[in-house]
């Protein structure tokens, strides 16, 4: 965003723990690298435990229902090669094949 009174533009980084089970999670192992972009949906869940001092520790993940690599299969080879993508190139999202289609259930 961009700060109002200084008109400098404000960048934020935020990172989550990301749960992805059975063939999703091989696929993501296979595919994705660090600083790769992906767009994920899922469900939020919370949970604590008791560490071993004693201590009641938390945290809170984000299990993975569905998701779409937006690194395009150019961007991916180039890295892997350590070169840089062509930066004209059109931005096609990777989509892995043979996931399941995930249907969210309403809650009404």
């Amino acid at each position: 965003y961009i700060n109002k009174q200084t008109n400098e533009k404000i960048t934020s980084t935020e990172w989550h723990n990301l749960v992805v089970r059975n063939k999703a999670a091989e696929i993501c192992e296979k595919y994705l690298t660090k600083g790769d972009k992906i767009y994920v949906e899922g469900r939020i869940k919370s949970r604590q435990w008791q560490a071993e001092d004693g201590s009641t520790k938390y945290t809170t993940e984000i299990q993975v229902t569905e998701f779409t690599f937006l690194t395009t299969k150019k961007e991916f080879e180039n890295a892997k090669q350590g070169t840089p993508a062509m930066v004209n190139e059109p931005k096609n999202s990777f989509e892995p094949q043979g996931l399941p289609p995930q249907h969210d259930d309403l809650p009404f």
